[in-house]
């Protein structure tokens, strides 16, 4: 399979959207270390719905260091009530509505539709239903739920990348460290697993659901 590369622009808007704190890191965090470093023009609307306290502030620090060399950052953390965002529905939906006036990006991050996690599975329904004709890849969170499936778009990463990404996962969320899935051989070891589907030159890839694409003649 040969990777296709973001074409050279003059600009790139990426919108990355997580529930929470560590979400967007864990699904597609190699993957913008990649656009840092190759597209220094990018601006990223990063944004995390249920991000409060100490979670907020491993968020914001985490956001900075994954987006470290971009032309622009501009964080968004909100405070839904974790695990009840299909409670709150009205309102998560009327922050979609706001998102989409502000920003108009090239591509959007979101989570995977089929995430077992209802607040993974809301965001990802709205995220379809705002950006609609946009190109969107959904990420990939390992759980217990054992929710994981056959993706079909993948991002070759290199062993320098993937090292920063776990350097930056173990230093930026110190409180999720006792949490028994959040665990470097479990993130390194899907990597590993995506690098063998994709058989890229490199053994690591992050993958990603692409469930519509547009491609240029």
């Amino acid at each position: 399979m040969q990777p296709f590369t973001l074409a050279a622009c003059e600009s790139l808007s990426v919108l990355v959207l997580g529930c929470h704190s560590d979400d967007i890191e864990i699904g597609c965090g190699a993957t913008l270390l990649g656009i840092a470093q190759r597209h220094p023009h990018a601006e990223v609307t990063w944004a995390v719905l249920s991000a409060e306290g100490e979670r907020g502030d491993e968020a914001t620090a985490s956001a900075r260091a994954f987006t470290e060399g971009t032309a622009r950052l501009d964080l968004r953390l909100e405070s839904f009530r974790d695990g009840y965002f299909p409670y709150h529905g009205a309102a998560v939906k009327d922050w979609f509505e706001d998102l989409k006036s502000s920003v108009e990006p090239d591509v959007v991050f979101t989570h995977h539709g089929q995430d077992r996690h209802q607040d993974h599975r809301l965001v990802a329904e709205l995220t379809w239903n705002t950006f609609r004709r946009h190109l969107i890849l959904e990420y990939e969170v390992p759980k217990y739920d054992g929710d994981l499936g056959s993706p079909n778009v993948f991002v070759p990463l290199d062993e320098e990348v993937v090292a920063k990404k776990m350097e930056l996962l173990r230093r930026q969320f110190a409180s999720q460290s006792s949490r028994h899935w959040f665990d470097e051989e479990v993130f390194r070891a899907l990597l590993r697993l995506r690098g063998m589907e994709a058989a890229p030159p490199t053994r690591y890839a992050e993958a990603f659901y692409g469930r519509k694409l547009a491609l240029a003649p």
